[in-house]
């Protein structure tokens, strides 16, 4: 009987994993989250600013030469699709606006290179609060959220910007006006064309949590998809040049990702009917 109770109370004194979290303990938790993801871009960053002749050259200012990989692999296919890089000359008229762009260079590219370990760290705080099957079905979301995150920033450097920015510096309005923009603009327009497309091809992960919570479902994406393929077509209309092949090579790849929205949001709705 003795050992019995001695049994009964090393049972109690085993920690209970399934012990909730008080509020205050879920504040520390988000804190040390944040403040992991923000050491991860500070540390990149650092990592980037001291690489300045190398990042500007071949990574924010590519697109301003003829060895940029999107020009010659047009010129590679054909002379009569070969894409030459615009004559752009970038300026300066702030005091300090090269360093405060070097600086803010530094922390985009900190953030774009971090992302898989700011998605690690989000998961670690976010997966404790999902069931086991939950946990199961989710547990490659990092990658799978990383790898559409780098497919959106290349598409939209690789493919978006170089079209966009050529349009955009040779489009005049007479020999009056010249394009000369200044550095902090141009980074900029850059970001704004890339950082984006990055978040846009996160959509089909968007989609499946909206599908799990019951919020959409693919009969509501299908119903849309006519507006969908509008707004795409619009966006590419704006932001490439005013021929049909470079709005085409934009906006299928844009549309694909939609689709892939619908199946995923199909996907959910049959899981959801069968457990029902």
């Amino acid at each position: 009987m003795e050992v019995f109770s001695n049994k009964k109370k090393n049972i109690k004194k085993l920690p209970n994993p399934k012990k909730e979290m008080s509020f205050f303990e879920h504040l520390e938790e988000l804190r040390w989250t944040i403040f992991r993801s923000l050491l991860y871009i500070i540390i990149v960053a650092v990592v980037v600013f001291v690489s300045k002749d190398f990042v500007f050259r071949h990574i924010i200012a590519a697109h301003l030469y003829s060895d940029f990989p999107t020009y010659r692999f047009f010129c590679f296919l054909s002379d009569s699709m070969c894409v030459h890089p615009p004559k752009l000359e970038l300026i300066t008229r702030v005091m300090g606006e090269q360093f405060f762009v070097h600086i803010k260079v530094s922390l985009v590219l900190g953030f774009v290179a971090s992302f898989p370990l700011v998605m690690w760290e989000v998961w670690k705080f976010i997966s404790p609060g999902l069931e086991d099957t939950e946990r199961k079905i989710t547990a490659g979301v990092v990658s799978i959220c990383s790898l559409l995150f780098f497919l959106g920033i290349s598409f939209g450097y690789f493919v978006i910007a170089p079209f966009a920015i050529k349009f955009f510096a040779e489009y005049t309005v007479g020999d009056f006006a010249q394009t000369s923009p200044t550095l902090d603009s141009y980074v900029g327009f850059l970001t704004m064309l890339t950082l984006p497309a990055g978040i846009i091809f996160e959509l089909p992960i968007v989609v499946y949590f909206l599908a799990k919570a019951g919020i959409v479902n693919a009969k509501l994406l299908k119903s849309y998809r006519r507006h969908a393929i509008i707004v795409i077509l619009i966006l590419a209309a704006i932001i490439t040049p005013p021929d049909v092949f470079t709005q085409v090579l934009i906006g299928i790849p844009i549309l694909f990702i939609y689709e892939v929205g619908i199946i995923v949001a199909k996907r959910v709705d049959k899981k959801r009917k069968k457990d029902e």
